[in-house]
């Protein structure tokens, strides 16, 4: 870029940044005429502010070359200006807060004609001066998109005032309020990652849509998941979900204490499954795909007939009236479906029969809250994690302890194993993944990246592929043998893997879940037109224009050789 087309860049620059100022002190204004009346936002007064920043470079570049094509500009925009009052007739604007109203003649709008015009001419010697190979209608368009953006970032530094109150009370790890504090500080961090984001408008990078993933590296493979859709049905915040062995169907478990069934496939609400008395923080789905099992703050386990939707039993511990003495963090069934095994706020681990609803055997060791229990898919190892900042390995056939993993600095919040049972993977509170040997014990590698808790983990059943997802709003794919971080999503916990490895599930914003599906750049796109562009249907026109153009800048041959 020469030094005159920064020059120009700066002037159209300031002007967007006046247009801010203006909306801020101003606030609210609005337009009235004979055509009725409508509101002006903040977006029409920075976009205004950035025409008449351009408008004074071509000013400024008029009289400096003495350019007679200026005043042509000028006259044409003056003439579109009249034309515009002909039509629309007298217009009046009013911004209450600080009591301003003024008339609009024909006067004044051949004025503002004449200004576009200026600003015109002005965006063409940029172009010039840049060597940009741009038309004027297109940067333009760009300079669209970042008015768009800019009325995010404002919109993101009123709600982050709102929020930033919050901040202090949710700096600590009360395990027995986990239910109700992690949504409020998801929601938080989302918000600052927002805010970070718009903050950066000033020096866009190109990208893809917005609630699509963020390539790491240019020379990773042409493999990345793309957000094909978002399923809205929960109330509070989703804090774990599972998909049955065939594939087709998915349950999610949240804070709204329901369990919904869901169609993977097509994203179609099933069924719904009430009876927790508190929020449910934990589901399983049965091998065969019969039966379904949730854990609750209640401190109670619950099963469903997959099939039929019935309620089967509540496991109880013995004589009381519970399954657990605390909220039941996790369930999970053994790979021959005998046996569910569970565990709670009040250290233990316990083992039901999964036809009988009796207990069969606690296991006790931790001195913390186990928060994350799982069993080898060859069913001989259970491995548990723990608020004391330990995994412990448990032998499935004697139940006997085989060994202690001590390596993380905080919280162990889940645990999984690969699906060869050789490969035990940790995440933690202290923001890192651990990789250990299952059937020794040793550490084998530590992946890095998350800036907070680590809550969720998923390997993909290819043994290729472990998703993270973390406190900070992101979730992480990693390559599972080489540590690599071959992507970054936008997401919350929990993930979780389909049968066939294609699909990747997380939780979203307020009760929302993602669906993920892996797609090559030359392989094509598929489906609705909402899942090609990855947002919602029922998402703002301004959200679909902006994911349109960054999917079409992906495909754009500039940028993609592929046939």
């Amino acid at each position: 870029m020469t030094q005159n087309s920064k020059t120009g860049a700066a002037f159209i620059a300031g002007g967007t940044i006046t247009g801010v100022g203006v909306s801020a002190t101003v606030g609210g204004m609005g337009l009235a005429g004979g055509f009725g009346a409508v509101g002006i936002g903040t977006t029409p007064v920075v976009g205004a502010g950035a025409v008449a920043g351009a408008a004074a470079y071509g000013a400024f570049k008029a009289l400096a070359e003495g350019d007679a094509a200026a005043i042509a500009t000028m006259g044409i925009g003056a003439v579109g200006g009249a034309g515009v009052y002909s039509v629309v007739g007298g217009m009046g604007l009013v911004a209450p807060k600080v009591g301003l109203a003024f008339g609009i003649g024909a006067v004044p709008m051949a004025g503002i004609g004449a200004v576009v015009g200026l600003a015109a001419y002005g965006i063409a010697k940029l172009l010039d001066e840049s060597g940009i190979s741009e038309t004027p209608a297109q940067l333009f368009e760009r300079m669209e998109e970042k008015v768009l953006q800019m009325g995010y970032y404002s919109e993101a530094v009123m709600e982050l005032d709102a929020l930033m109150e919050l901040e202090a009370f949710l700096s600590g790890e009360d395990l027995n309020q986990k239910f109700a504090g992690l949504e409020v500080e998801d929601e938080l961090q989302a918000l600052k990652a927002k805010f970070k984001k718009k903050s950066e408008y000033v020096t866009p990078k190109a990208s893809i849509p917005i609630i699509e993933p963020e390539i790491i590296s240019s020379t990773q493979q042409a493999e990345t998941w793309r957000c094909v859709r978002t399923l809205k049905g929960h109330l509070g915040a989703v804090n774990a979900i599972a998909i049955s062995p065939d594939g087709n169907t998915l349950i999610s478990g949240s804070d709204d204490r329901q369990v919904n069934l869901w169609n993977l496939k097509t994203g179609k609400w099933l069924y719904t499954f009430s009876g927790q008395a508190e929020a449910v923080l934990s589901v399983a789905i049965s091998p065969d795909g019969q039966q379904i099992a949730s854990g609750s703050v209640d401190r109670k386990i619950s099963s469903w007939q997959m099939d039929t939707k019935k309620f089967i039993q509540t496991f109880f511990y013995l004589n009381s009236p519970y399954s657990h003495n605390g909220f039941v963090n996790s369930v999970a069934y053994s790979p021959d479906g005998a046996i569910l095994a569970s565990s709670a706020a009040d250290k233990t681990i316990r083992i039901w029969g999964r036809y009988t609803g009796t207990v069969k055997r606690t296991l006790n060791g931790h001195s913390d809250a186990v928060l994350s229990v799982t069993i080898s898919p060859d069913g001989k190892i259970l491995a548990s994690g723990s608020a004391d900042q330990t995994i412990r390995v448990w032998d499935v056939k004697t139940w006997e302890q085989r060994y202690i993993l001590t390596e993380h600095l905080g919280a162990v919040n889940t645990v999984a194993i690969s699906f060869n049972s050789q490969i035990l993977i940790s995440g933690s509170t202290d923001s890192t993944i651990k990789l250990w040997n299952l059937q020794t014990g040793e550490l084998l590698s530590t992946l890095t990246g998350h800036s907070r808790a680590v809550l969720s983990v998923a390997i993909s059943p290819d043994g290729k592929t472990l998703a993270s997802a973390s406190r900070d709003g992101t979730i992480k794919l990693w390559n599972l043998h080489t540590g690599e971080l071959l992507q970054n999503l936008s997401g919350c916990n929990p993930v979780a893997f389909s049968p066939d490895g294609k699909t990747l599930v997380s939780g979203g914003n307020s009760g929302s879940i993602k669906i993920w599906n892996e797609f090559t750049l030359d392989s094509g796109l598929f489906g609705e037109w909402w899942e090609v562009l990855g947002v919602n249907q029922s998402d703002r026109p301004n959200v679909v224009k902006l994911a349109y153009r960054r999917l079409a800048r992906l495909y754009h041959p500039d940028l993609n050789s592929s046939a």
